[in-house]
């Protein structure tokens, strides 16, 4: 069955702005930016245009990620935030939902991701050829059947809580391309951008952005 993209209503709600960077939340079902072909040119950047002209990308969330964004509104601001986000400098957290009980409390995955070329956008580990990707976890409550975790990517690889997630047995709950039965029958994707934590590229005073978790 292919892929037909409804975008959803919802607006971004915008968090922070000012002369050189705009802070959104993005809601599930929307692009961050477009696709190929018309009916997918409606994405997050193409409705921050409206009200943010100048608005430039810094780093994307999936489609089906709702959550924390930093956009840049002048090239100066885009480099800066860009070089921060390369070297690791920008710190971030999410909330998800897991299907099943996630033990221990506290823990990390470190397996290597590669794009699954002939299964794509699915990614996959790698030992190999895989590029290097590790998350924190801290579990935060859990019964026999979920487990609510906060996750700490250390590495920003595609799909990479995705991925990792499911490695464990735990696929994150709703996740279309990696978990499977009743763990993917939800209404979204259970996985949240919950924090981002920079440098401002004209002040560099570190600045924490959050928007809680609408699960």
């Amino acid at each position: 069955m292919s892929f037909v993209y409804r975008p959803t209503a919802e607006q971004p709600r915008i968090l922070f702005d000012d002369h050189e960077i705009v802070v959104v939340d993005k809601p599930a079902g929307l692009l961050s930016v477009p696709g190929r072909g018309e009916d997918r040119a409606d994405c997050l950047i193409a409705r921050l245009r409206a009200g943010f002209p100048t608005v430039l990308l810094v780093h994307r969330l999936d489609l089906d990620t709702s959550g924390v964004m930093v956009f840049a509104l002048t090239p100066h601001a885009q480099r800066h935030l860009g070089q921060q986000f390369e070297r690791r400098q920008v710190k971030k957290s999410y909330l998800a939902r897991l299907w099943g009980r996630l033990e221990p409390k506290t823990g990390t995955v470190d397996l290597p991701l590669i794009v699954d070329w002939p299964n794509r956008p699915r990614q996959m580990v790698d030992h190999r050829n895989g590029r290097p990707a590790r998350t924190d976890w801290r579990v935060l409550r859990a019964s026999d059947e979920e487990t609510r975790v906060r996750l700490f990517p250390l590495t920003g690889r595609s799909h990479q809580l995705r991925v990792h997630m499911a490695s464990l047995g735990h696929p994150i709950l709703g996740d279309p391309l990696y978990a499977s039965g009743a763990a993917a029958d939800h209404p979204r994707l259970m996985l949240h951008a919950e924090t981002l934590r920079l440098r401002h590229p004209d002040s560099n005073v570190t600045m924490t952005f959050s928007a809680p978790a609408p699960f």
